[in-house]
């Protein structure tokens, strides 16, 4: 492979990594604990979106504090792994291995 070759590669996976995080921008995913007591809404950006919490869950402080915590770690794993797939997607469709990546 020449350099030029390479170059347009490296070109269009950039495009493509640019296109992937504007549309992660637009999926959400959910993490949940307690058994669906708190739940948080997290973008493929990993920007929390939103937290719903059960009235149940506020009568002890520090379980909602443990539960809010739980489900933002679960949102946060269930985005980063929306990334990895996306990501792996578009070097596999460009033909692209980069040792490493993940």
């Amino acid at each position: 492979m020449n350099l030029a070759s390479i170059m347009k590669q490296v070109q269009r996976l950039q495009a493509r990594i640019a296109e992937m995080k504007e549309e992660l921008a637009e999926r959400e995913v959910e993490g949940f604990a307690g058994g669906g007591m708190v739940k948080v809404v997290v973008n493929g950006r990993q920007e929390v979106l939103g937290v719903e919490i059960e009235p149940e869950a506020m009568e002890d402080k520090e379980m909602l504090e443990d539960l809010i915590t739980a489900a933002v770690n679960d949102a946060m794993r269930k985005s980063k792994a929306l990334m990895e797939e996306e990501l792996s997607r578009i070097t596999s469709e460009l033909g692209v291995n980069i040792p490493g990546l993940f």
